[in-house]
């Protein structure tokens, strides 16, 4: 039986597409997924993400531990701000993209992937027994992401009044705190917003005061378009412990500096960064008829082919992009193998659209 989220039955009464995803009974949409997508591009949706793991790390070496855990550094931190990361494997691999936030000096919290919390707690606590920590997973926590350009409008009508000011003065990748409550200006669709965790008790409250307020639900097939229009990697299509942050167009999570910071994977990084890597993660246009697919295949000039990590139709751009995973060398031109006929595509650095702005 599927897991559900403290929003569940609110979804069934918003008359929710319920599907599976990663083990949970979650929403693809509430009757149409473009125009979810069109409404938190031009104004302001939400999210329940409450499958997603929230993971608090405490005691005294907190800091030293995840200085190895995860390939950023979090020496960058300070109370307050968070910081995105990859947790990698000995091989250098992906085992989770991951947000850390920095609490107090011992104390952070973790925010992870529904499909990997099982296999990233394991991982966390044995890497752990050689460090004073302790890691808590919160289950008893909710979480709901408020996205798009009229988010800080909207969230001030959501909240107690008390709160409200220090909300809106949130900068990206920074929080705040109120007993249970834990409010980040972070998001995954490359608009303004925020992120909710709070107690489960009050999922039912806070969606109502939500909706009041002109916050339109909206699922998981929406969360998708706008984050692969944003060039947001998703895990377990563009990246998994099968391949490096530099192959999957995120090293600039890896913090080499300083050298004396050892952490896991590191010296497979090292090597790649001096050898250069054989393939890298592209974002891809198509100039063509069709829809591009995951593992598609993207036939490319001179030896060697790729293959679509992310692709689908962009509401935004009406026409369909992609992330794919090319040789090294390949130039900026391509097609993409669609129902067996060669469709040209062009290759582009992602994002493809950022804070409503068509960006090729």
């Amino acid at each position: 039986m599927s897991k559900r989220t403290p929003f569940y039955d609110l979804h069934l009464k918003s008359n929710a597409k319920i599907v599976d995803f990663a083990g949970w009974d979650m929403p693809l949409h509430y009757g149409s997924q473009l125009q979810e997508h069109h409404h938190v591009r031009q104004h302001v949706g939400m999210f329940d993400v409450s499958h997603m793991g929230v993971v608090d790390v405490q005691g005294a070496d907190a800091t030293a531990y995840l200085r190895r855990l995860v390939a950023n550094n979090v020496d960058r931190l300070v109370e307050g701000k968070a910081l995105y990361s990859c947790m990698l494997n000995e091989q250098g691999g992906v085992l989770d993209d991951l947000i850390i936030y920095k609490i107090t000096p011992d104390f952070y919290r973790i925010v992870v992937n529904a499909g990997t919390r099982e296999k990233d707690l394991a991982w966390m606590r044995m890497q752990s027994t050689s460090f004073h920590v302790t890691i808590t997973e919160r289950p008893e926590l909710a979480m709901l992401a408020i996205q798009g350009p009229e988010a800080k409008e909207k969230i001030s009508h959501c909240l107690p009044k008390e709160w409200v000011e220090s909300v809106l003065a949130l900068k990206p990748f920074t929080f705040m705190r109120q007993g249970e409550w834990f409010i980040a200006r972070t998001g995954y669709t490359g608009e303004d917003g925020y992120e909710i965790i709070f107690p489960a008790s009050e999922a039912a409250t806070l969606w109502q005061t939500c909706l009041d307020a002109g916050i339109v639900p909206c699922g998981l097939g929406a969360r998708d378009t706008l984050r692969l229009e944003a060039g947001l990697n998703l895990y377990g299509s563009d990246m998994d412990e099968s391949v490096t942050p530099l192959e999957s167009n995120l090293g600039w999570t890896v913090a080499i500096d300083p050298a004396d910071r050892y952490f896991i994977g590191r010296e497979v990084i090292e090597a790649q960064l001096q050898e250069g890597v054989k393939r890298r993660l592209v974002g891809l246009v198509l100039e063509g008829p069709g829809i591009i697919r995951n593992h598609q295949r993207v036939l490319v000039t001179g030896d060697g082919e790729g293959e679509v990590t992310s692709g689908g139709y962009s509401p935004t751009l009406e026409k369909s992009i992609a992330f794919a995973r090319v040789p090294a060398g390949t130039e900026m031109q391509c097609v993409v193998e669609i129902r067996n006929k060669p469709v040209p595509a062009r290759m582009v650095k992602p994002p493809f659209v950022r804070q409503g702005k068509k960006l090729i």
